[in-house]
């Protein structure tokens, strides 16, 4: 119970974390761009941390390269903030959540705009 609320915590700093020092990144491909990390899951031996990412104004695999190419910033942050024996190795994906609703939103629509007719 304790463990679970731990890692839980853990979580929710590490997205807390990478949420607001995404725009710290100096990279300028994704200076104009929303980005947010919408999930962290930690493994249960805490050695990966699993970001899932999604953006709404770009490209999300160009995103997703770049974050990855800084993930020893994301790190080293998570380091300085988070006391851990072990500083996970971060892996970030593509969360798909955003643009499934979307998509869902647009077929109700057009369902409902056939049933009006």
């Amino acid at each position: 119970m304790a463990k679970e609320y731990r890692k839980e915590m853990i979580e929710s700093e590490i997205l807390r974390l990478v949420n607001t020092n995404i725009s710290n990144l100096r990279d300028p491909r994704i200076q104009d761009k929303l980005i947010s990390a919408t999930r962290v899951e930690l493994s249960k031996d805490k050695s990966y941390a699993d970001i899932y990412v999604s953006v709404l104004n770009g490209d999300l695999d160009e995103v997703i390269e770049i974050l990855t190419k800084a993930k020893g910033f994301f790190r080293s942050l998570i380091s300085r903030n988070i006391r851990m024996y072990k500083i996970p190795e971060i892996r970030f994906h593509k969360d798909k959540g955003i643009e499934e609703s979307i998509k869902i939103h647009k077929l109700l629509n057009e369902i409902k705009g056939e049933t009006d007719e």
